[in-house]
């Protein structure tokens, strides 16, 4: 009997399947055996593509970073001193509103105290943003915060190299000097 089931067409149709299946593995085998061969190559080249997409994605990255930073640094520098004109806007309404009162007023007394009080609040407000002003009269010269416009002869032997007068006053906005105080130094 089985060799009629064989000798029948389902009977053929089923070992050509199988055989057709066989010859598939095959061929698969073969083409991957060729696969290997070239794999190396490819395995390289996928890893050197990779890399490449990596190494772009990541120049990317930075180029746009270092962007945000200097976008953000440029709007740092733009809108720093907003905080300080803020605090001197008002000083700046006192000093019209004296004007002003000034012209009316004839007793110099009062304008000079109004213009005291104007002083101070320009000074408070300038130290509270970290501006200090330097001492120079009666110190002993110092280049680093100060500038000698001109030289005297010393009265005295004891006040040699120190400043006897402030021409203009200096300046410090933290621990950095902003401007020197001009000096007259004795000799």
């Amino acid at each position: 009997m089985q060799n009629k089931e064989s000798n029948s067409p389902e009977g053929e149709l089923e070992e050509n399947n199988i055989q057709a299946e066989s010859d598939i593995k095959t061929e698969n085998e073969v083409t991957t055996d060729e696969k290997s061969a070239l794999d190396p190559i490819q395995v390289l080249e996928q890893k050197l593509n990779e890399s490449n997409d990596k190494y772009l994605r990541l120049y990317s990255d930075f180029d746009n970073y270092r962007k945000r930073t200097l976008k953000e640094r440029a709007e740092t520098i733009k809108t720093a001193s907003e905080d300080v004109f803020k605090s001197i806007l008002p000083v700046l309404d006192d000093l019209e509103r004296a004007l002003k009162a000034s012209e009316t007023l004839s007793d110099a007394a009062s304008i000079k105290e109004g213009m005291l009080l104007i002083f101070n609040k320009l000074r408070s407000n300038a130290q509270q943003k970290g501006l200090v002003a330097l001492e120079s009269v009666g110190e002993t010269f110092n280049p680093d915060t100060m500038e000698a416009i001109t030289h005297i002869p010393a009265p005295d032997e004891s006040s040699k190299g120190k400043v006897i007068a402030e021409v203009e006053k200096g300046y410090k906005l933290g621990d950095k000097v902003i401007r020197f105080a001009k000096v007259v130094v004795a000799q």
